[in-house]
């Protein structure tokens, strides 16, 4: 596929759309590079979980039972149920990604996580070329792929030589809180925010804690449900508009 000038420019302004979002996924990677330097993984293992995994919330988890010696097998279970929104984001962006090569949707696929979701389906959203829109939605996901794993490595080497007692974990909810306080105006993330807690409080005794990424799921699919107006009839009147005609 031949790069243009047209995509060179949609890239660009993916990333501009993007860069509001670095302010606070910038910290949150340092946040997580530390908990990375303060467990007993070495440097380059906390650092291979920001690629390997890429989704702050999981990765947090998957360094903390690696720490505290869980099975693997364990850890990519519980990866995978964190992570089940991002199975939703799939089939948000299907059929957008429909029809391209591959190897592009296995890149697109990849880079999937919150914040690309919300930039690319604002583009996708608009009139206009599909390639477009990909060209869009990579520039985007490309640059807070670079910084997320800048920030990681950043926070492990700065990690390294904090005192252990400095817990900057508790960042990471006060990020999240930051993110959804903001949305709560709207009626669909209102709804998905009552709908997860709800859920996850109901859930609180659920084993291998996973009631709040039960909370999370049920949370997520609450908000991404929109009703549809009901049409029913629309085909009768058609046909009786056409038979006094």
């Amino acid at each position: 596929m031949v790069i243009t000038a047209e995509d060179r420019r949609d890239a660009a302004a993916g990333a501009r759309a993007m860069t509001p979002w670095l302010m606070g996924i910038g910290p949150l990677g340092l946040v997580i590079g530390v908990e990375a330097a303060h467990s007993h993984l070495s440097t380059l293992a906390g650092w291979l979980t920001g690629p390997a995994i890429y989704a702050g919330s999981a990765q947090v988890t998957a360094i903390q039972m690696l720490d505290a010696g869980a099975l693997p097998l364990a850890v990519i279970a519980t990866v995978l149920l964190i992570n089940v929104r991002l199975f939703l984001y799939s089939a948000a962006m299907a059929p957008h990604w429909r029809g391209t090569p591959t190897w592009w949707r296995l890149l697109a696929g990849y880079l999937l996580v919150d914040p690309s979701f919300m930039v690319g389906m604002n583009r996708y959203g608009q009139p206009g070329e599909r390639r477009r829109a990909h060209a869009y939605y990579l520039g985007a996901a490309l640059l807070l792929w670079v910084t997320w794993l800048v920030a990681i490595a950043a926070g492990a080497a700065a990690g390294a030589r904090l005192p252990a007692w400095l817990h900057l974990d508790f960042l990471v909810p006060l990020y999240l809180i930051g993110q959804v306080v903001p949305r709560l105006g709207q009626s669909a993330p209102r709804r998905a925010a009552m709908i997860a807690c709800v859920v996850a409080a109901l859930a609180v005794g659920a084993p291998m804690q996973l009631g709040i990424p039960v909370g999370i799921v049920v949370g997520i699919a609450a908000g991404l449900v929109r009703r549809q107006p009901v049409r029913a009839h629309q085909p009768v009147r058609a046909v009786a508009k056409e038979a006094s005609q």
